[in-house]
């Protein structure tokens, strides 16, 4: 017993030792990539303020920095004229090119070169640090005008939530939501739609957003004498709350309202405790109409945004029917073997 005890003591000891360097790392990593985004926008400011020396200044100095620091990569000529372009862009506005500076090279040569207004900029360089986004994922969201989609939704928020809540809540929800990367045939039922985002649950929360936590589908609520099965459950993390999510394969309907607020309530009832901030609602349809929309919120003081939601992937029913199945596949691979 005391040796398991000790055992038990030593393992703590090291872990504790362990996350002490993770955090170090962390820190020691943001602070470099801090230190080399304010090294290329001074370098930028000479390239600009000695450009008058002609077309091939930069080339020159291209050369010789290579040639004085060869194990060191950025100094291409390419290189050179962005960090001369992340000078221009930013040399007037303090506020966007500290923001900017927390983030890799990479994702800034994205926004230089996707994005011309400097508050869109801010946004999704904002955006990419609370979300942890690749590159690659910067620029889909780009490409899918996240800028123009959070915030949109039609809700009641600030009527139903404390204002201390009720911007975070219209900042977290978009409209519409895009989730290309669901496959499914023309005319799908919203049992087909669910399935499709639990398998693909991991794709879900990144566009949802940072904060979603998956708690399950078809959640069961009971009474007495009844069960209820909600689509999809949440708790999103920064608002402290669950989140009810219902799926809608046909443009929304005000009836819609009345079965996503007794969900809601129910989870109140049931799962949300004293520290738990109130369940929000969200609606997901096809499609929507605003003005009915606006009008159905006002009917409940249940905190609900709708929304609506993109796939732009659909494949004929004839095609899928003919796609092996995930057994058929292992059983090729089986026989190969």
């Amino acid at each position: 017993m005391i040796e398991e005890k000790l055992d038990k003591k030593f393992i703590n000891i090291v872990n504790e030792i362990k996350n002490e360097i993770k955090t170090t790392q962390i820190k020691v990593a943001i602070e470099a990539n801090k230190n080399l985004i304010n090294l290329y926008f001074k370098i930028g400011k000479i390239l600009n303020d000695n450009y008058k020396y002609g077309n091939k200044f930069i080339d020159d100095v291209s050369r010789e920095l290579k040639l004085e620091f060869p194990n060191i990569e950025g100094f291409s000529v390419r290189n050179l004229k962005y960090m001369k372009k992340f000078y221009l862009e930013y040399k007037e506005d303090e506020l966007v090119q500290r923001t900017v500076a927390q983030l890799p090279w990479r994702h800034n040569i994205v926004l230089m070169s996707k994005i011309k207004d400097n508050k869109i900029r801010k946004l999704y360089a904002e955006a990419t640090i609370k979300n942890g986004w690749s590159k690659d994922m910067l620029v889909i969201q780009i490409e899918n005008n996240y800028h123009l989609r959070i915030g949109n939704s039609s809700n009641n928020f600030k009527t139903s939530l404390p204002n201390i809540n009720s911007d975070l809540a219209n900042n977290t929800i978009k409209d519409p939501y895009i989730f290309d990367f669901l496959t499914l045939k023309e005319n799908y039922k919203e049992k087909e739609l669910e399935k499709a985002m639990i398998e693909r649950i991991r794709d879900v929360l990144v566009e949802l957003g940072k904060g979603f936590s998956f708690v399950g589908n078809q959640y069961k609520i009971s009474t007495e004498n009844n069960d209820y099965f909600i689509d999809l459950l949440f708790y999103h993390l920064d608002l402290r709350c669950y989140i009810v999510i219902e799926l809608k394969t046909t443009e929304f309907k005000p009836e819609y309202i009345g079965q996503l607020s007794f969900y809601v309530t129910a989870v109140n009832e049931t799962l949300k405790k004293e520290t738990d901030n109130q369940t929000i609602g969200l609606l997901l349809c096809k499609n929507k109409d605003r003005l009915t929309a606006k009008w159905s919120l006002k009917s409940t003081n249940v905190p609900i945004g709708i929304s609506s939601f993109d796939l732009n992937k659909y494949v004929s029913k004839e095609v899928l029917e003919k796609l092996p199945t995930d057994e058929e596949l292992n059983l090729h691979i089986d026989i190969n073997e």
